[in-house]
């Protein structure tokens, strides 16, 4: 028989039974390189805190790979290289350590979202293999070196820090994709020369920074470039031509610079263009009717330049656009786009240009518009009885145009069911009244304002119903009667402005007890559409505008130049969310009572009315008080000194006689003791009289002479 040779026999032979290795055992193969171990450990050391759990000490020390955030080559069978570092939001302070140099493997390195503050080390820019740097959102600073060795970088993302000097152009990166240096303090020109470093450059993000100088050429040579952010800087001159040969853009935000010239028709060549924003620069000229080319835009937006003629008739081919916004121009002519071909516009914002002609009554076929301003142009005639189908409509603003027909307006936009922010400032002012009745609707209305409108009437009883009204402006009309009880009784109501008017009566308790300003709610958040313009007009003069966002309005009670008597109520000391109280230009008499409860107080201002008595020491208690005025009233005695009260002016007190000390003439030192006198000799004494009797002429005899001693304990009368 043939013998089976001992190769094959052992081939045969089943294999020898090994017991499994535990993963200790399979760890202690896979250790850490000593020297990224000594890297970590000089990281961790220039840390102020850190909840990381990294431990340097006992056997665990070399199992760096297992540890919070550390990532280790794969390939290695025995010592483990790091290669990728990510300790992204994981509240780190401190300063960033230059052992992280000592890491020669790394690939990634993720420190953003943290509190590290200082300078980056130069050794961070020099790691031969890293394709990801990202310290985005920390407090670094300082220069970025000029001289880096970043060649496999691909990601580069040193965004919202403080980092000041040159931006960094990263040369022979040839393998850069994303390169993010927005928000921090670069100054001085943008180098285009980045553009020669790699040809696979997707999104350039230079926002919010301090560049200077003209717009530069060289963009072009990014020709796979789909996000170019420059807005919020300093740049000049006009976008030069190989700006428009970028086939692959989609995004080009300019925004918030110092740019001129006309809009080139060039910019039809951008055909992928998703997103472009010109916005608060100086581009003149028409807006180029190039965008039947554009068939991707979905925003277009060009607000605060100088932009002149009518509106492209070729917007209305970009059946793609969600945003027009065109605010603050010098367009004109009518409002001529065809709407049934923009379903999907969300935003269209036209506000504050020479646009004439009624309101196009197409609009309501953008069945996804929101938000809709047409203010402060020269339209006319009425709202078209078509927008009672608006039924997406969030946001409106119709201010300073030429409507008419109150009721009929109130009538058709009642039926909105989500009508969140309506305002129709100067309108309607051909002798209209306010309606009183025949509107039941605005169930879901938080902003409503119908000011300067020379309304006639009184406050409407329908607004009772507006449960869920944040601010409420009727101001500069004509209405007349009393301040209803239930406006008080508005739960989430923190704005109120029903001054310049002719109302008449007293203030009702009902002020005084208004829930959002006790405790404060919902009422005084941003709402979704807190960047709507309201351009509410605060004088008849229309010098100047104010609280131009819904985010803008302070919680507030304006009730001045009205013909309201009484006194002030006690109860307004427990409104303590309460900013703006303003009852000037009235007939309120009484004192002034105690209102240092009021904390957030900032303006109070009680002017021109009849008020008596002193002014309430207690007063130096509003911490936040910036204004204050009580001129022309009746007060007496001494200006409390301390808190705020060194800061108020002269004018604040003027127009009382009877007020000394600060700001003022000097209140007597010691009580004028006297039987008789007269007034000549008063006056040339002392400059003043507190309080005489009756009335009196320079030689009359002073009978009655009252003094507020200094020391405030009261008031002392001398006979």
């Amino acid at each position: 028989m043939q013998q089976t040779p001992l190769l094959l026999l052992l081939l045969l032979l089943p294999p020898p039974l090994v017991p499994p290795c535990s993963h200790s055992c399979s760890q202690s193969h896979q250790s850490c390189d000593l020297s990224d171990l000594n890297a970590l450990h000089g990281f961790v050391e220039g840390l102020e805190s850190s909840a990381l759990g990294w431990s340097f000490n006992g056997s665990s020390s070399s199992n760096c790979c297992n540890w919070v955030g550390i990532s280790c080559d794969a390939d290695s069978v025995s010592v483990k290289r790091v290669i990728g570092l990510d300790l992204s939001n994981k509240s780190l302070k401190g300063s960033v350590s230059s052992s992280l140099g000592g890491l020669d493997q790394l690939k990634q390195l993720n420190l953003s979202y943290n509190s590290l503050r200082g300078p980056v080390p130069a050794e961070i820019f020099h790691l031969p293999h890293l394709e990801l740097l990202d310290l985005s959102m920390n407090m670094l600073s300082g220069l970025i070196p000029t001289e880096s060795n970043l060649s496999p970088i691909q990601v580069f993302n040193i965004s919202f820090n403080s980092f000041n000097g040159t931006h960094p152009i990263l040369a022979g990166s040839s393998n850069l994709s994303v390169y993010d240096v927005s928000l921090n303090s670069f100054s001085g020109p943008v180098d285009t020369g980045i553009c020669n470093s790699s040809d696979s450059i997707k999104v350039l993000r230079f926002s919010a920074n301090m560049f200077s100088g003209e717009f530069p050429a060289g963009f072009g040579n990014c020709s796979s470039l789909s996000e170019l952010l420059l807005d919020a800087n300093g740049l000049t001159g006009t976008l030069p031509d190989d700006l428009f040969t970028l086939s692959s853009l989609t995004k080009l935000n300019l925004q918030g610079n110092s740019l001129s010239g006309t809009v080139s028709t060039n910019i039809g060549n951008l055909s992928n263009l998703v997103h472009v924003d010109i916005s608060f620069n100086n581009f003149s000229g028409a807006i180029p009717d190039v965008f039947d080319r554009l068939n991707k835009l979905e925003c277009f937006s060009a607000l605060c330049n100088i932009l002149t003629g009518g509106l492209p008739p070729s917007l209305s081919s970009c059946s793609t656009l969600t945003t027009i916004s065109l605010r603050n121009n010098s367009l004109r002519g009518t409002i001529d786009l065809n709407f049934t071909t923009l379903p999907r516009l969300n935003i269209l914002d036209l506000g504050s240009n020479l646009f004439s002609g009624p309101i196009p009554p197409d609009l309501p076929n953008c069945t996804h518009m929101t938000t809709l301003n047409l203010a402060r142009n020269n339209l006319v005639g009425e709202i078209p009885s078509s927008f009672k189908n608006f039924t997406s409509l969030s946001d409106l603003s119709l201010t300073g145009n030429n409507f008419v027909n109150l009721f009929s307006a109130l009538q058709i936009l009642q039926n909105l069911p989500n009508l969140t922010n309506l305002v129709l400032t100067k309108n309607f002012r051909g002798g209209e009244s306010m309606p009183s009745e025949g509107i039941q609707g605005f169930a879901n209305t938080e902003v409503f304002v119908i000011a300067n409108c020379a309304l006639s009437g009184s406050i409407p009883p329908w607004l009772v119903n507006l449960s869920k009204l944040k601010v409420l402006d009727i101001s500069w009309n004509h209405l007349t009667g009393t301040i209803p009880v239930w406006l008080g009784n508005l739960d989430n109501l923190f704005y109120l402005d029903i001054s310049n008017n002719s109302l008449t009566g007293e203030i009702p308790t009902s002020l005084t007890l208004m829930k959002s300003l006790i405790y404060g709610n919902s009422s005084l958040e941003r709402t979704a559409s807190q960047d709507f313009p309201f351009f509410i007009k605060r004088n008849s003069s229309g010098k100047g505008l104010q609280y131009n966002q819904v985010s803008s309005f302070p919680p507030s009670i304006i009730l001045s130049n009205n013909k309201l008597v009484g006194s002030i109520l006690p109860g307004f000391n427990d409104l303590v969310k309460l900013h703006v109280l303003d009852l000037s230009w009235n007939n309120i008499s009484g004192t002034i009572p105690d209102l240092s409860g009021m904390s957030s107080l900032e303006s109070l201002d009680l002017s021109h009315n009849h008020l008596a008595g002193t002014i309430p020491l207690s007063l130096t208690r509003l911490n936040f008080l910036s204004y204050f005025n009580v001129a022309y009233n009746n007060l007496v005695g001494e200006i409390p000194t301390g808190g705020q009260f060194s800061t108020f002016s002269k004018e604040d007190f003027q127009g009382n006689p009877g007020l000394c000390g600060i700001h003022l003439i000097p209140c007597p030192k010691t009580p004028l003791r006297l039987k008789e006198t007269t007034t000549t000799e008063l006056m040339r004494q002392y400059g003043y009289i507190l309080e005489w009797d009756q009335d009196f002429s320079p030689d009359s005899r002073v009978s009655t002479l009252c003094y507020y001693s200094e020391d405030r304990e009261g008031l002392l009368i001398f006979k």
